[in-house]
């Protein structure tokens, strides 16, 4: 079967694939900040968890709406990358074991968005088809 069909449909599946991501992105912010949907287990959080959390609550919402997407991705897709060396791998080298597929799997998906772009639904597409053309 032929799955050339669903090219058509690329921007509007990129933008899913950034609105899913951001809001999971999220929701790793709210587990620290908020103990939403589950606290967070280490309290309180030291500076570079806080860090990390500012990061993905920002990076997480930019990401959803699409704004600065490119940026806020590539940032995200830096702290998933640290996250991962810093937390995950000194845990074993198999990310199974590790627990760290979701920390590779955020770090190349933002790395993705951040070359890709936003894709449909986005406030970055509404303004690029609002720029005055030089």
């Amino acid at each position: 079967m032929d799955f050339a069909f669903l090219s058509r449909w690329q921007p509007q599946l990129l933008a899913l694939l950034r609105i899913v991501t951001g809001l999971l992105f999220v929701e790793h912010a709210t587990s620290k900040f908020f103990a939403f949907p589950m606290p967070f287990p280490i309290q309180p959080l030291p500076p570079m968890l806080m860090a990390a959390g500012i990061i993905e609550l920002v990076a997480g919402a930019l990401i959803t709406i699409g704004l600065f997407t490119r940026l806020a991705a590539f940032i995200a897709s830096g702290e998933m990358a640290v996250g991962y060396f810093m937390m995950h791998f000194p845990q074993g080298f198999w990310p199974l074991v590790n627990k760290g597929e979701a920390a590779i799997l955020f770090c190349f998906i933002f790395l993705y968005v951040a070359a890709a772009g936003a894709g449909a639904w986005s406030i970055d597409s509404a303004r690029e088809r609002k720029a005055p053309i030089r």
